[in-house]
């Protein structure tokens, strides 16, 4: 009986030893920084957009878009109106009504200004800055006669 009550106090000792050590260990150190609940971007992928391209009185082609944008999962998930729309109205608004865009006199066509164009009236319109960067995937010209009927 003796040795139940010294193993007894024994475990209570021990116990006792490493809770104290434990305590004074975890003291000594540095608070760790909470960085937040950050969940990062989300990348959307459009469905593949047709822009008629009219010169002349008549439709000359089509330019083909493919296109996917980022925005914060977060705030995806918050507001109310999905930017998808916005974003295909705002790249056909602008790619149909651009003057510069010509097929038949090919020089280098500013992507960069059209995609930062389009992301501000985005973000204008939805009155926060949601989408991040809007990215390239494709972008075609075809030609009428290359399409079949």
């Amino acid at each position: 009986m003796i040795r139940n009550v010294m193993a007894g106090f024994w475990v209570c000792a021990v116990t006792l030893a490493s809770c104290y050590a434990a305590v004074t260990w975890t003291v000594g150190k540095a608070p760790v920084e909470d960085k937040g609940s950050y969940e990062g971007l989300q990348y959307k992928k459009l469905p593949a957009m047709n822009i008629p391209i009219i010169a002349e009185g008549a439709v000359q082609g089509y330019v083909i878009a493919n296109l996917v944008f980022t925005a914060d999962a977060k705030t995806l998930r918050e507001i109310s109106v999905p930017p998808e729309a916005f974003i295909q109205d705002e790249v056909f608004r602008y790619v149909y009504a651009d003057e510069t865009l010509d097929f038949k006199k090919l020089s280098r066509y500013n992507v960069n200004g059209m995609i930062g164009s389009v992301r501000d009236r985005i973000n204008k319109r939805l009155g926060a800055e949601i989408v991040k960067e809007i990215l390239v995937e494709n972008f075609n010209f075809v030609d009428k006669s290359a399409i079949r009927s």
